[in-house]
C-alpha cells in the first residue's frame, strides 16, 4: 500500500495537534513515529486509520483520496497502547476472528494453524484457551497485536503495543515484530517514545516534535545526521551532550576557556570553515562517544563524578566540567565514588556541529552509536 499525506494539520478548538505535514512512508517497510508524549504521533495514526478528519490537508491510498472515507472501509490493522480485546471471546477466537470475517473463506484448519502460529511467536500459545480477563495486562497487549497481525492488512498501525510489557519480553517481541515487518506484506507505522527502540527497529524514522515533522529519513541515517538540535534532542538516550560555542580563531572555544578542535570531514575540509569569527554555534557529543581510555587525536576532558548510574550492562556517568555537565555512557559495570575526579577521552570528529539557528554544520560519518 502506498500511503500518502498531503499537507495534514489538525486542530481541536484553538489548539493546533499537527502543523502542516507531508509524509509518505516507505510502502512495505516499517516507518517509525519517534517523539516525546504530545509530540502528535497518536494524532497522526488517527488521521491515518480514518478515526479522525484533519482540519487541512488529504489523505492519499494508492493515490485515491481516502480523508473523509470511515475507519471501517479502510483496509487496516490498529493496535493501541491501552490493548482492546473481545472480552467474551477466547484468544484463539480473538486472534481467529478478523480471519473468520473474509470475504473469501478461509477453513477452519487453516484458521488453527495460522492462530496457533502467530500466538507462538507473541508468546501466548499456552493461553489461547482462555478469555482475556484471566490475562495479565502485557498478556492482553499481545493478543490484541495477534489479532491485528493475523489480519494481515495492508497497512498496520501500531501506537506504542509493547510499552505496558516488561523488559526482556519486550526486547523478544521487538525481534520478532522486526522480522515479521520484513516480510513487506505491509506498510507499517510503529509510534515510539523510545530513541533505543526506533534504532533496533530499524526501516524508516519520522521524528515529531510538537506536532510537526521535523525530519524523515532512513532511521540510521536520521540518527547519525540529525537535521536540527531538536531531532537530536529527540532521537538520544541518554540525552546529547550539548555544549554552548563559538568559532573563534578556528578552533571552538567553550565555556571555562576551554579550545575544542574543529571536527574535520573526509578530506579535511574544517566543519565550522563556513563560519566567521566569534559565531556562536553548540558542540554535540553522544554520551557514547565518551571514553575512559585514550586514544590517538582523542581530547581528555577533566571533571569530577557528580552521579554514577549503572542500567543493565552499561554505565551512565554524570560528570561535571568547566565546559559545562556532561553524560558518559560507559560500557560495563563501572563503581565511582561521587565526587572522585575522572578523566574522559573523545575523539573530537565523533562530534556534531549545529549553527546559531540549530542547523546541523557537520556530523561524523555513520559508524557504531
Amino acid at each position: 500500500m502506498k500511503l500518502a499525506l498531503d499537507r495534514i494539520s489538525h486542530r481541536v478548538g484553538a489548539v493546533p495537534y499537527l502543523h502542516p505535514l507531508d509524509l509518505a512512508p516507505h510502502p512495505g517497510a516499517l516507518t517509525v513515529l519517534l517523539g516525546a508524549t504530545g509530540a502528535g504521533k497518536t494524532t497522526l495514526l488517527r488521521i491515518m486509520a480514518g478515526l479522525d478528519v484533519p482540519t487541512q490537508g488529504r489523505v492519499l491510498v494508492d493515490d485515491v483520496d481516502v480523508t473523509r472515507r470511515p475507519v471501517r472501509e479502510r483496509d487496516i490493522a490498529m493496535v493501541y497502547q491501552q490493548f482492546i480485546n473481545y472480552p467474551s471471546l477466547t484468544v484463539a477466537e480473538n486472534i481467529a476472528s478478523p480471519l473468520r470475517r473474509r470475504r473469501v473463506r478461509i477453513p477452519n484448519a487453516e484458521i488453527d494453524a495460522q492462530v496457533r502460529t502467530i500466538a507462538t511467536r507473541l508468546r501466548i500459545d499456552p493461553f489461547l484457551g482462555r478469555l482475556p480477563a484471566a490475562l495479565s495486562g502485557g498478556q492482553q497487549q499481545r493478543v490484541a497485536l495477534a489479532r491485528a497481525l493475523a489480519k494481515q492488512a495492508p497497512l498496520v498501525l501500531l501506537d506504542e503495543p509493547l510499552v505496558n510489557l516488561d523488559y526482556k519480553l519486550r526486547e523478544e517481541l521487538r525481534e520478532e515484530l522486526t522480522r515479521l515487518f520484513a516480510t513487506g506484506m505491509s506498510t507499517v507505522v510503529y509510534a515510539t517514545t523510545d530513541p533505543s527502540e526506533a534504532l533496533l527497529l530499524g526501516g524508516y524514522t519520522a521524528v515529531l516534535g510538537e506536532g510537526a515533522l521535523l525530519q524523515y529519513g532512513p532511521t540510521a541515517e536520521v540518527f547519525h545526521q540529525p537535521a536540527s538540535l531538536r531531532v537530536a534532542r529527540a532521537f538520544s538516550d541518554p540525552p546529547m551532550n550539548l555544549l554552548a560555542a563559538q568559532l573563534v580563531e578556528r578552533k571552538l572555544r567553550l565555556a571555562g576557556d576551554v579550545r575544542w578542535p574543529l571536527p574535520t570531514a573526509a578530506g579535511g575540509e574544517r566543519a565550522a570553515s563556513h563560519a566567521h569569527g566569534g559565531s556562536a554555534c553548540t558542540l554535540g557529543l553522544r554520551a557514547s562517544a565518551l571514553r575512559l581510555h585514550s586514544r590517538d587525536g582523542d581530547v581528555a576532558v577533566h571533571g569530577t563524578v557528580a552521579l554514577a548510574d549503572i542500567a543493565g550492562s552499561d554505565t551512565f556517568v554524570h560528570v561535571t566540567t568547566t565546559m559545562g555537565p556532561l553524560i558518559a555512557q560507559l560500557p560495563g559495570v563501572h563503581v565511582f565514588a561521587l565526587g572522585a575526579p575522572i578523566t574522559l577521552h573523545v575523539d573530537p570528529a565523533r562530534g556534531l556541529l549545529f549553527d546559531a539557528q540549530g542547523l546541523l554544520r557537520y556530523a561524523p560519518a555513520a559508524g557504531p552509536h
